[in-house]
């Protein structure tokens, strides 16, 4: 199989794998071996870049040979398309925070907060939202898929947990889903954008808290029931 059939093949193979239903699965590369190419994978394309990223590197980041890659992945398409939806799928796994916390909405609103920026704010997050970015308009599935696997489905589960807390009478909402972007987006201040574009490190905790705490007086200034 020449080049041009292995990467057009890979890249229909990544779209298929990234349109399919938004919310992580659990992974099909259960394998050790599968594993230790996405981990040389990650540490190749976050220090690289996508297009600046080899097979040859990624190879000898995991300690295997090519034709192993090869054997699992078909191509660096297909390779980055796994290592997302794998690493969606981890970050899902701590959106547990949304499934009915104990205590008040006025409580509860800044533990969520603070736990959903801790994730966002890691520097490998941001390393990879980077790589996402710059692979994008060449391969606008893969865009999406991140938006999809990543801050859609988080909105969502926290649009679901608005919608729970709303019942019990602590919350007056008309649109569940607009309400947890808003929430979302106050909770980021301009603390994902400074590391965004490398303005500054992640922030200090007390930092981060700050701003969650802000954000959640606002939101429930807005939509608070009592």
């Amino acid at each position: 199989m020449n080049f041009d059939r292995r990467h057009n093949r890979g890249l229909e193979e990544a779209q298929i794998d990234l349109a399919q239903d938004s919310e992580p699965a659990a992974s099909p590369l259960d394998s050790a071996k599968a594993r230790q190419i996405l981990d040389g994978a990650r540490n190749v394309f976050l220090a690289n870049g996508f297009d600046a990223a080899s097979m040859n590197d990624i190879a000898r980041e995991a300690g295997v040979s090519k034709g192993t890659i090869y054997s699992y992945f078909s191509s660096k398409e297909a390779l980055f398309a796994a290592l997302i939806r794998e690493d969606k799928r981890q970050q899902a796994e701590q959106l547990s925070i949304y499934d009915d916390p104990d205590g008040p909405i006025e409580e509860v609103l800044p533990r969520i907060g603070f736990a959903l920026m801790d994730v966002i704010l890691e520097p490998a997050h941001i390393a990879q939202t980077r790589t996402v970015t710059a692979v994008a308009p060449k391969f606008p599935e893969i865009g999406r898929a991140f938006y999809e696997a990543g801050p859609q489905y988080g909105h969502r589960r926290f649009a679901a947990f608005l919608e729970r807390r709303a019942e019990k009478g602590e919350l007056a909402i008309d649109d569940f889903e607009i309400a947890a972007e808003q929430f979302f987006n106050l909770a980021q201040g301009v603390l994902f954008k400074k590391m965004l574009f490398a303005a500054q490190p992640k922030p200090s905790r007390e930092e981060i808290q700050a701003t969650v705490d802000a954000a959640s007086r606002v939101f429930l200034r807005m939509y608070g029931a009592g």
